[in-house]
């Protein structure tokens, strides 16, 4: 089933920009509720994940432009007038994870509205892109290239040529000198954000050889043979280190290492993936729960290494990620609030999110450090990452993990 958009004449686009502009000066920033810690009945894994569907629905999805066939994620809530636009700050490996969530559902139970959602977010990203489905930027173009790809699969979604205009792109960014992609056109940073999921896209989409050399690069020039972590770049040429050890790294390095264990049957990447589940264990949680992260881009780091971990739980039987996914999900569950009954999850899932002295309020979090210090968040980042955790949950319970 094709979903290819049909193109806007420019007149049109600026029409619609226009009119959007008008009606966001006019408008009031949008209110968030009553926020309370209540704790729901005990309800399974896929009642989470739908809840925290709605949550994400309900605040951030909204049409691009005012027309209602093409959406995006607002990217905090409550929001501001200039957030509200959607025409400021482009963020375009949000909007690919927002998709992939709403493919995790719609493929958990599929329905018109949720399928109509993947559409119509799909078409979100090529329109606010503006120079289609591609840009400079390789781990955007990776993230994109795999939410494609599970709708086609996952689906019997497709958008034309979509998928076949990023892999072209991410190809062309192959520096074979040091056998590997940068983080974006033109940069000497190789970084594991994009070397993993670029990775992942080659394994999907029929490069499987170089695949493997990328995997072999994070292996051989990334791993920090003390912890067994994956460092977060190195610059090249000359060859300095990034030495941070973020969980994003980690997630999609072993997202990458356990496709290729299926791919190619090679027994290394099935060892190197549980090695590297063992380390993150050891050293990247908090009594078997991910530990966090900040806002921002960081946002999505924890739900982003939780769906890896599930992946590597399911094709190869990896009890202990599992486990950590399991411990993670109960945590950010058992430690959000509610807001006008619909779940509001923190940046960090090990401790709770606190209640405003006055219930009846809502904290802005103009200050970034007093929302930490209550673990509250504007991020749509956090929230998503939160979404993709408790998909992940339910579809390692489904599976009997």
């Amino acid at each position: 089933m094709d979903r290819l958009n049909q193109e806007f004449s420019r007149r049109s686009v600026l029409c619609a920009a226009g009119a959007a502009i008008a009606l966001t000066a006019v408008a009031q920033p949008s209110q968030a509720g009553t926020i309370t810690r209540r704790y729901s009945a005990d309800i399974g894994p896929g009642e989470r994940a739908d809840l925290a569907e709605q949550a994400i629905v309900r605040r951030h999805v909204h049409s691009l432009l005012g027309l209602p066939d093409y959406r995006l994620g607002v990217l905090a809530w409550p929001a501001d007038l200039a957030e509200r636009s959607m025409l400021g700050r482009w963020c375009y490996w949000w909007q690919a994870h927002l998709l992939d969530c709403a493919i995790d559902a719609a493929h958990r139970t599929r329905t018109p509205d949720r399928i109509d959602r993947v559409v119509a977010l799909a078409r979100g990203i090529r329109v606010r892109n503006v120079t289609g489905w591609t840009n400079r930027y390789y781990d955007d173009m990776g993230w994109l290239a795999l939410a494609l790809e599970r709708a086609e699969r996952l689906l019997d979604v497709r958008f034309g040529n979509a998928i076949g205009s990023l892999r072209d792109a991410l190809l062309d960014g192959w520096n074979p000198d040091v056998g590997a992609v940068p983080w974006r056109d033109g940069d000497d940073f190789y970084n594991t954000p994009a070397i993993g999921p670029t990775g992942l896209a080659f394994a999907r989409l029929g490069e499987l050889s170089r695949a493997v050399q990328l995997a072999d690069f994070l292996h051989t020039r990334l791993r920090d043979t003390d912890s067994g972590l994956i460092y977060d770049g190195v610059h090249e040429p000359g060859g300095r280190l990034d030495r941070t050890l973020h969980t994003y790294c980690q997630g999609v390095t072993i997202g990458l290492e356990a496709e290729l264990a299926q791919r190619t049957g090679e027994s290394v990447h099935r060892a190197r993936a549980a090695a590297l589940i063992a380390a993150v264990e050891h050293r990247l949680t908090d009594e078997g729960v991910i530990i966090a992260a900040a806002g921002n881009d960081s946002g999505l780091f924890m739900g982003i290494f939780a769906r890896f971990l599930a992946e590597a739980a399911l094709s190869l039987d990896n009890t202990t990620a599992a486990a950590i996914v399991h411990a993670s999900a109960r945590a950010a569950w058992e430690n959000r609030v509610d807001v006008n009954g619909l779940p509001l999850f923190g940046a960090d899932w090990t401790r709770p999110v606190t209640v405003p002295e006055h219930p009846g309020t809502f904290l802005q979090l103009a200050d970034a450090s007093a929302a930490s210090s209550v673990n509250l968040s504007r991020d749509l980042s956090v929230q998503l990452s939160a979404w993709m955790l408790l998909e992940a949950d339910y579809r390692l319970t489904a599976a009997g993990h």
